[in-house]
């Protein structure tokens, strides 16, 4: 169960940002390759969007993981809302959904 602080933590991170990306890595070096391809996604779309790396902080790696049900990482998010991990986003990219999303 997330602790109340974890929680708050972690929202007042999704919330630094419209765009907001939990991965492995950072986007100059991404440490798996469903990371790079969610950052590369993103770029290629112009979109601002900050990250934070969750093999910095295991507390946080696992905390998201809880916070969204998701099991994986990276996890995006829009708006302070949960999109999905790297096969959500490419989908939506290639069909164009994740384009008018972000406008």
């Amino acid at each position: 169960m997330l602790s109340t602080e974890l929680k708050k933590k972690i929202e007042k991170l999704i919330k630094s940002s419209k765009v907001f990306l939990f991965m492995k890595g950072t986007t100059e070096n991404p440490m798996c390759g469903f990371s790079m391809l969610t950052t590369e996604t993103l770029k290629n779309l112009n979109v601002d969007f900050k990250t934070f790396d969750v093999l910095s902080d295991n507390i946080i790696r696992e905390g998201v993981k809880e916070y969204a049900n998701w099991p994986t990482i990276p996890q995006l998010y829009v708006n302070g809302k949960f999109i999905g991990g790297s096969e959500i986003v490419t989908k939506m990219a290639e069909q164009g959904e994740l384009k008018k999303l972000l406008s």
